[in-house]
């Protein structure tokens, strides 16, 4: 796409998922007018579907920040990996105890605690640090709209956003 200056591009390319939500619903409200109960029925479906995208969208939008921070984030296949100059590690998703952003300065920080182990402090800013968003919304009753809303420029201070539920294990007769 030569004809467009790099900052178009950029622009479009952040917005795509908004852009491709808009366009879902746009057809969907298309289709819906086309007459008789059916299509109006599978338009309202495709409108509704386009809108739902589009908050997903949103969301994620909102959740990636300019990448201001040293290192590399990288998901894969439920391991969050970071990779920055003084430290890094890894930590699986299943492994994950406690999920808190922590400030420092003027510095973000979302802070993995594992079952098992140190924790691993990720910087909120870092090279890829957005694929985190699908990665954090999979864990088990975490709020995606708290995790958006903890990143806002007004946000306060450190907070816990997700714990992993403890499981008490019935004793066993005899132990």
């Amino acid at each position: 796409m030569g004809f467009l200056r790099p900052e178009a591009l950029a622009l479009l390319i952040r917005w795509r998922e908004l852009i491709v939500a808009g366009a879902i619903a746009l057809a969907g409200v298309w289709l819906a007018t086309w007459g008789g109960w059916f299509l109006a029925a599978m338009g309202g479906l495709v409108a509704a579907m386009g809108g739902a995208l589009a908050v997903i969208g949103w969301r994620r939008l909102r959740f990636a920040q300019a990448v201001t921070d040293p290192g590399i984030v990288q998901v894969v296949e439920g391991q969050l990996t970071y990779m920055g100059p003084f430290s890094g590690g890894f930590v699986g998703l299943t492994d994950l105890a406690e999920l808190a952003l922590i400030r420092q300065g003027p510095a973000r920080f979302w802070r993995l605690t594992p079952l098992q182990g140190t924790p691993l402090m990720v910087p909120v800013a870092a090279l890829g640090a957005e694929a985190l968003f699908d990665a954090f919304a999979g864990l088990p009753g975490l709020d995606s709209h708290a995790l958006v809303a903890v990143l806002a420029p007004g946000a306060s201070g450190n907070r816990v956003l997700w714990r992993r539920a403890v499981r008490l294990t019935p004793r066993q007769p005899g132990s």
